[in-house]
């Protein structure tokens, strides 16, 4: 069944019935016509011979009778009967006439049509069957009998009648029968045989087309087909190489497109998020699935039921939809803040989805606020020694100060005031520049252990004061290290200055310098009170202060960690801290080699 239902199948089986029928057509015919062809044939074949026996012995009168029955039977073959009749009492029959196939006269008296020979002079014919013979017998056997006037003289009703079985000419039939259904059989054969080799030949190329075909369906579009001929099937064979050419050429324009398409929206610093019709996701990027995770993160969370698509974000989907224009809205999800685009996708002028941008704008948000708080934390700082500049600068210019002590104990306030307000601008200028970027570093090998010795000798008189225990470690592997002296020195006594500050009495503060692979740790760690876990990340913000009644009245503005951070950044190090309370803090930085 698998081979009938092959091209090579159907087209030997195609060509071998229209062979066949054709075949059995042009048989059908021949036949036809060679059996009436014989008939024809044999009975003029007959008349011929009974004309002839009738001229010779229409020549051979009288004596010479005898000689032309002689003539007569020479005349014809074995298969071939003769009747004689030279009047109704002369009667002569071909000596290979047998007894029980002999042709009486009786059964031409009674006989209508080859009675006619006699009495109407004209030649008959007649296909009949032989009455029974002399002998008794009955033999049923079909003849042609064929009838022609004798004319002797002197005598009447004279006939040569001349009859052969029909066996004999169905021999000759089944005979040519035989010999056309031969010849058909071989040309079936040989068309069987020209009809395989010839579908194997169309359908070679063909099968290796097929299997060409299936290579490129498994993504091998380089896969070439042979041409082996120039006709139809080496013109498909071309026009599939082409084919498989411009597969490949497409696909991998698909490929580039793509991968490009995914590198931009991978490299997004936005989220784009694609929906078809009904809402379903399509395509997200890498900041999208950092903004569903948050959502999911909430909802599973906070929420009852976990939503697959935030409703703020499929709200706008249904809006841009159904209003067939773009849509912006916000969202906040643990603490960070979206702004949303959605617009419509548009296929042949009808929207099959939509696609929504996702923009983070919790920095913008943050920095909006910081600049609020930063004038907020200006303003509060500039108010305080204002007021007290102008509190006793009127106390002055009004003589409430009656003793002269007063009056210079006013000036000193508010020269420690005007110091203090210098002291705002100037952290707030270096600050301004060194988040411009325009902070310069003059970088010089300092040999470390003088310089850090310089540094606590510089606030032992501090310490003592405040009966603090200042101590530092320096690891015998650290030599020198390239720096900015006069930078590092001012983290060095921002920090140191804020530990004694707020090391209570009897308490300890450590500077200790260890050597690593890439450069050296320094921590400055003491044991005061300790910074509230909640403050830990905002410490290096400006303005900022862990307790503000701590520090109320005291020189410090806020800045100088702000300052420190940025002072350690620029040398390509960073700045940590840690602390418990009631145990103490630590802040360490690294600085690099190089």
């Amino acid at each position: 069944m698998t081979f009938l239902r092959s091209v090579v199948g159907k087209l030997w089986f195609t060509i071998l019935l229209l062979v066949s029928f054709v075949l059995f057509i042009l048989t059908v015919m021949l036949l036809e016509f060679f059996q009436n062809y014989n008939i024809v044939e044999t009975k003029k074949t007959l008349t011929n011979t009974a004309e002839k026996i009738s001229h010779v012995l229409e020549e051979h009168t009288g004596d010479k009778f005898s000689l032309g029955l002689e003539i007569s039977w020479e005349i014809i073959d074995n298969v071939t009967k003769v009747v004689i009749v030279k009047n109704d009492h002369e009667i002569y029959y071909s000596p290979n006439t047998e007894k029980t196939k002999k042709l009486t006269i009786n059964d031409i008296r009674k006989d209508s049509d080859l009675s006619k020979v006699f009495y109407k002079d004209t030649t008959v014919e007649k296909i009949s069957n032989l009455a029974p013979g002399q002998s008794g017998n009955v033999k049923n056997a079909d003849y042609s009998i064929i009838g022609v006037p004798l004319h002797l003289p002197g005598e009447k009703n004279g006939a040569v009648f001349i009859y052969q079985s029909l066996a004999v000419m169905q021999e000759a039939t089944h005979s040519t029968t035989k010999f056309i259904l031969l010849v058909a059989g071989v040309a079936i054969i040989l068309t069987t045989i020209f009809a395989f080799f010839l579908s194997t030949r169309i359908t070679a190329p063909l099968r290796k087309m097929r299997e060409a075909a299936f290579e490129v369906a498994r993504g091998k579009f380089d896969t070439k087909v042979p041409i082996l001929t120039h006709d139809e099937i080496g013109e498909l064979a071309t026009a599939f190489n082409q084919m498989g050419r411009q597969l490949k050429f497409n696909m991998n324009a698909l490929s580039q497109e793509k991968e490009q398409l995914s590198s931009i929206l991978s490299s997004m610093a936005d989220g784009v998020i694609t929906f078809n019709r009904d809402g379903t996701i399509l395509i997200t990027n890498p900041p999208a699935d950092r903004f569903l995770q948050y959502w999911y993160y909430e909802k599973g969370r906070f929420g009852s039921d976990s939503e697959a698509i935030p409703s703020k974000v499929m709200e706008l989907f249904q809006q841009a939809v159904d209003t067939e224009k773009e849509k912006i809205g916000e969202i906040s999800l643990q603490g960070r803040h979206w702004v949303i685009l959605v617009s419509p996708l548009y296929s042949n002028r009808f929207i099959r989805g939509a696609v929504a941008v996702l923009r983070d704008m919790t920095e913008e948000r943050q920095l909006d606020k910081m600049r609020k708080d930063f004038i907020a934390n200006v303003s509060h700082e500039l108010r305080t020694p204002i007021s007290m500049l102008q509190g006793y600068s009127e106390a002055i210019v009004d003589d409430i100060a009656e003793t002269q002590e007063e009056k210079k104990e006013m000036a000193r306030v508010i020269y420690d005031e005007s110091l203090r307000m210098g002291r705002l601008v100037n952290e707030l200028l270096d600050l301004a520049r060194m988040e411009a970027g325009h902070i310069q570093l003059t970088v010089e090998e300092i040999h470390l252990s003088s310089f850090i010795n310089r540094i606590i000798y510089k606030f032992q008189g501090l310490a003592k004061d405040h009966e603090i225990l200042l101590s530092t470690i320096i690891g015998d592997e650290v030599k020198t290290i390239l720096f900015d002296p006069d930078r590092i020195e001012q983290v060095l006594t921002n920090l140191i200055d804020n530990a004694i500050r707020h090391t209570p009495k009897g308490g300890s503060v450590k500077l200790e310098v260890n050597h690593e692979d890439k450069g050296i740790m320094i921590e400055v760690s003491d044991s005061g009170s300790g910074i509230p876990e909640e403050d830990l990340p905002f410490v290096f913000e400006r303005f900022y202060k862990a307790d503000k009644a701590r520090t109320r009245g005291r020189s410090g503005t806020g800045l100088g960690l702000a300052i420190v951070k940025n002072i350690i950044e620029a040398h390509r190090g960073h700045i940590s801290v840690q602390s418990k309370i009631g145990q103490g803090t630590t802040f360490s930085f690294f600085l690099p080699r190089k």
